[in-house]
């Protein structure tokens, strides 16, 4: 991989994480670094899913890639913030 790719990836998965974390209801308490961190995972594993599928490469947007990120993002979201112990 490239680094214009590594680039994109981050900054995909930066998109990908915070829409991820708009999904999940209520405030979330972790950190920006993991949101990043689990959206460009979630970037890598759905573009593969998607793939799978036959359905990374459409005309247009792809809707249905964005879609499986997104959902893999919100649920990694919402796993670590459930591990996240509470302030009080």
């Amino acid at each position: 991989m490239e680094i214009s790719g590594i680039i994109s990836a981050i900054i995909i998965g930066i998109v990908i994480g915070v829409l991820g974390r708009l999904v999940v209801p209520g405030r979330q308490h972790i950190g920006v670094i993991w949101t990043i961190l689990i959206g460009i995972v979630a970037a890598f594993i759905g573009a593969a899913i998607a793939a799978g599928l036959d359905v990374q490469d459409t005309n247009g947007v792809d809707w249905i890639e964005w879609l499986i990120q997104i959902g893999l993002a919100a649920i990694g979201i919402a796993a670590l913030d459930r591990r996240t112990p509470r302030r009080r």
